[in-house]
């Protein structure tokens, strides 16, 4: 399910900026990140990441950004412990079992240099609401293969309650034992597709 649904989601995009697929750039999940860090007790963060995602953006040489959009596999939360992970991935937060993927996708961007307000509906737990991610293009180049890629820096932070995500336990002495808020951190490297045109020569 997973799969069919991130490969709709990457054929959407594709279609939405044909014939020529200019400035089209897929994420390389080789060189990527989908980060987050939560408090924990109210003293320390603990930080994890997401290991399976896919998505794309367009990128012109001129450096406007549009046409953000990124699906991740919920279940592939992890943050080097099982057993917290066990529990991130049930009906407390995430609910993997009945929501599998987590969404994103851009309505409106706004540049300022090379930083961008990205905003956009972001869905988690079947739950849509409007997040504003705040990204930095941190530069394009051509790599040793011939491919031209760009690179993205974006941060965001998030209710877990807004998305129904409702684990609570207070301390004896107050505070959360887990935060409801969540820091999200994105690097995020695209590669150029190549534009039919090109393909053909």
């Amino acid at each position: 399910m997973i799969t069919r649904l991130l490969f709709t989601t990457a054929l959407a995009l594709a279609l939405a900026f044909s014939p020529a697929l200019a400035g089209q750039h897929v994420i390389d999940p080789a060189h990527t990140t989908v980060g987050f860090a939560v408090k924990h007790l109210v003293i320390s963060n603990v930080q994890g990441k997401f290991d399976k995602f896919e998505g794309g953006f367009v990128l012109d040489d001129k450096g406007e950004l549009s046409g953000v959009t990124a699906s991740i596999d919920a279940a592939s939360i992890n943050t080097a412990i099982k057993d917290r992970d066990d529990h991130l991935r049930s009906p407390d937060f995430l609910d993997v079992a009945k929501f599998p993927t987590l969404t994103f996708v851009s309505k409106k961007v706004t540049r300022k240099g090379n930083t961008y307000a990205i905003a956009g509906d972001l869905t988690i737990r079947g739950v849509t609401k409007p997040v504003t991610l705040n990204a930095e293009l941190l530069g394009r180049v051509k790599d040793p293969w011939g491919f031209m890629r760009a690179g993205f820096h974006a941060e965001t932070v998030i209710n877990r309650k807004d998305f129904g995500a409702n684990f609570h336990k207070v301390l004896e002495a107050g505070g959360l034992v887990v935060d409801d808020m969540v820091k999200i951190a994105l690097d995020v490297e695209g590669i150029l597709q190549q534009p039919a045109a090109e393909a053909k020569k």
